[in-house]
């Protein structure tokens, strides 16, 4: 089955520093640059997917910014496309369903940010439209969110979303993909 890498706004503001930091992004972005590699090393196809804020009133990932820049540890390379992205959905509004049909893509694999956002939104949209789903869960992360008052701890967004996810996508740690795709010698 045909795989590619989708790295899902692994981006300056989201790290430490950034203008809207997540909580373990360092810890998402080691893992997503290890797939990254993985990826490279056996010539497997790699989509990155760049959020640029054009609504009014984006705090982040505004154009033309160090912080809407892709993070080094994933930086694309020349021979990797990059898809740009003005909503939540990578799907919407954007080439990617075209990427991937013309290179005959058939499975996915998915990491970034937000869990809780781009995440779930990319994979729904992707499983929606016949793809085969995975979804790195240690290369994620996501930040504290509120409702109705309280607060609700990145780690409980991103399980609880994770969680969710299972009905769409295979959820796997980095390491255990890694494993199985070394032994299986292809995606």
């Amino acid at each position: 089955m045909k795989t590619a890498l989708i790295l899902v706004d692994i981006q300056n503001d989201y790290f430490p520093g950034g203008s809207m930091e997540l909580v373990g992004m360092r810890e998402a972005g080691s893992k997503a640059r290890e797939l990254l590699t993985f990826f490279r090393e056996n010539q497997w196809p790699i989509l990155h997917i760049q959020h640029i804020a054009t609504r009014e009133g984006a705090t982040f990932f505004l154009p033309d910014t160090e912080g809407a820049n892709i993070h080094e540890w994933v930086k694309p390379l020349p021979t990797e496309t990059v898809i740009r992205k003005h909503h939540i959905n990578s799907f919407r509004e954007t080439r990617l369903l075209d990427e991937l049909r013309r290179a005959l893509i058939e499975k996915v694999v998915i990491c970034g940010a937000m869990s809780h956002m781009c995440i779930d939104a990319a994979t729904r949209a992707a499983a929606d439209l016949g793809f085969a789903c995975v979804v790195i869960h240690d290369a994620c992360a996501t930040r504290n969110v509120e409702f109705k008052g309280r607060i609700i701890p990145a780690s409980d967004v991103h399980g609880s979303f994770m969680a969710a996810l299972g009905s769409y996508a295979d959820i796997v740690a980095s390491d255990d993909f890694l494993s199985r795709m070394k032994k299986a010698g292809a995606p």
